[in-house]
């Protein structure tokens, strides 16, 4: 039964996609499976809070804070405890995207750490020898879908810029723990009891597995003394001893050596990595501000799409008839992400008409096709510019190993920040207690249509797109109130849409808008979250015109909210997290 209910999910994802390859769903594994849900109740402070996916990684992020540390400094010894206790989602395998909002001066920082492909990518990376596209875990397993990792690189730049304590102290709890040992969450022993292809390297087998081949037992503790070699190295020598050096030699080695796809990472990838500062996009909702990740990322520029095409409907009326609200949503997101494929990738190698797509009237306009009574289907993207409208990207598949973290600090400053290595378990490759992302399968496989390149194709060290979408919301007075963020592949962008309208319109606290059950369109079907309230819409939504599917949608939005004074913490109940705060 079990197994059927996973083709089943990713039967699912394959039509909500829209591949243009055929995929056989038996031989998928899970990207980051859904482990149930435990219901939550907001945790309040006056002070400074932390909220992560882990309760070890926050109580990290809140000792740095109670030393004296401010949010960047407890951002990154969060990232490097959740390297160690959620090496599934994230860490310094992998990449990230960080929106730090500077309480002294207002201002608002944005940061990437995006993974970029190595100097001998290729568009054609990803297809076999007969022209056509790998099936999707073909591609993903093994040294050829590593991008060059960004996330050590990107928080030194941060740290350097607007960090509070010495680099090397951050590093200490996650040394601690992988010299000392953490339990094996029931989380983490869940995903390792159905996941199929660590066991075929060596180093994650023997760090995650028995010797009779089952995942280690809940409570039993990992130690990662690799690990905690690597971060002292950080630690003591900066980013530098990362990227360049033994540990640069060792990535490089594991990648080209993989006994499955072998990559082609030369030294000299990542030597010349450099994290970026980008502006923030920004958009008006109503009487907010909201604020969060560019391209390379779709995601700031897709919310604020369907957060435009909404603006026009009474959405606060619509608590009460909430089967109303998830067609108007699904709606919107349709349209939104009928444009995101079309146009949004990594903006340093293609224009992207950003203020077109955000323009108020164009999105008045793209609403204007939305019906109360009856849903579009599949709706076409824009026509903003006709040396534009050639050029498709077609909507690969983008799954949910992904982690997402709110931290607010005494002094008003914020962090949210999103990191990921793409699939769960990433690439399945570790190297010296880390596991390597598989993000370059953020690129379509395809990299032209119709004899026009696509935008998402794969570039010698061009960034794949992403979804995440790191957010900062704020009030008239220009102050922030909500920081929030998400995992969950491409479905990030509708997660936390879902929140902000929760909460801006619904007026909601960040928990309880985090715990509604999850909705929307890709410009697929309608998705509704199983054993939910919401999946009964179903046959309505259906007689509406929507094709619907019911299936887990595993968020792991994690937020802060800020109101009179107080920080309200919220964590995903789909997700093990915790908010701690004084």
């Amino acid at each position: 039964m079990q197994v059927k209910f996973f083709k089943l999910i990713f039967t699912t994802l394959v039509f909500s996609c829209n591949f243009v390859f055929p995929v056989r769903t038996q031989d998928l594994p899970a990207p980051e499976w859904d482990t149930g849900r435990t219901e939550k109740q907001a945790v309040r402070a006056r002070r400074q809070m932390v909220v992560t996916a882990n309760q070890l990684a926050s109580q990290a992020g809140i000792a740095i804070l109670r030393r004296g540390g401010n949010a960047v400094d407890a951002a990154i010894a969060v990232q490097m405890v959740l390297t160690l206790v959620e090496p599934q989602s994230s860490g310094i395998g992998g990449g990230g995207f960080l929106l730090l909002y500077d309480g002294a001066t207002g201002k608002l920082l944005s940061y990437d750490g995006r993974e970029t492909a190595p100097g001998k990518a290729r568009g054609d990376r990803f297809l076999n020898s007969e022209g056509k596209p790998l099936d999707f875990f073909a591609a993903v397993v093994g040294g050829k879908s590593v991008g060059v990792p960004g996330v050590v690189r990107m928080l030194e730049m941060v740290h350097r810029e607007e960090g509070k304590l010495p680099w090397r102290e951050l590093f200490q709890p996650a040394i601690e723990l992988a010299e000392n040992g953490f339990p094996i969450s029931p989380r983490l022993y869940e995903l390792l009891s159905r996941e199929k292809y660590l066991q075929r390297f060596p180093n994650s087998r023997s760090y995650f597995y028995l010797a009779n081949g089952q995942p280690k037992p809940v409570g039993s503790k990992l130690v990662n003394k690799p690990l905690a070699g690597v971060l002292k190295a950080i630690a003591n020598q900066g980013a530098d001893a990362f990227y360049r050096g033994e540990i640069a030699q060792d990535i490089v080695e594991t990648v080209n050596r993989s006994p499955v796809n072998p990559g082609d990472l030369i030294l000299a990838d990542l030597a010349n990595y450099q994290a970026k500062k980008r502006d923030p996009v920004c958009g008006l909702y109503r009487v907010y501000q909201v604020c969060s990740m560019g391209p390379p990322s779709s995601g700031g520029i897709t919310i604020l799409q369907i957060l435009g095409i909404l603006e026009s409907f009474d959405l606060a009326s619509l608590k009460s008839k909430p089967i109303d609200l998830v067609h108007l949503f699904s709606e919107a997101g349709r349209l939104a992400y009928a444009d995101r494929n079309q146009f949004l990738a990594d903006a340093d190698f293609v224009k992207i008409p950003t203020q077109r797509l955000l323009d108020p009237q164009y999105l008045r306009v793209r609403g204007s096709a939305i019906d109360l009574n009856r849903s579009m289907g599949k709706a076409a993207p824009g026509n903003i510019l006709a040396s534009f409208g050639e050029r498709r990207s077609t909507n690969w598949l983008d799954l949910p190993a992904t982690t997402h973290f709110s931290i607010v600090d005494k002094d008003g400053n914020a962090v949210s920040m999103t990191s990921s290595i793409e699939s769960g378990f990433g690439s399945r490759l570790m190297v010296r207690g880390f596991l390597l992302n598989n993000q370059l399968t953020d690129f379509n496989f395809v990299p032209e249509e119709n004899g026009q390149p696509v935008v998402n194709r794969v570039e010698a060290w061009k960034r794949p797109r992403s979804s995440m979408s790191p957010t900062i919301v704020f009030n008239a007075e220009k102050k922030p109130i909500l920081i929030i963020g998400s995992p969950g592949g491409s479905g990030i962008i509708n997660f936390v849409a879902k929140v902000l309208v929760g909460v801006l319109d619904w007026n909601l606290d960040v928990q309880d808008a985090i715990s509604l059950p999850n909705f929307g369109s890709r410009n697929g079907p309608t998705e509704l979250e199983a054993d939910t309230h919401y999946a009964s819409f179903k046959a309505v939504l259906e007689r509406r015109g929507h094709r619907v599917i019911v299936i887990p949608l595993n968020s792991g939005s994690h937020g802060i909210e800020i109101k009179n004074g107080e920080l309200i913490g919220g964590a995903d109940p789909r997700r093990e997290g915790v908010a701690i705060g004084d």
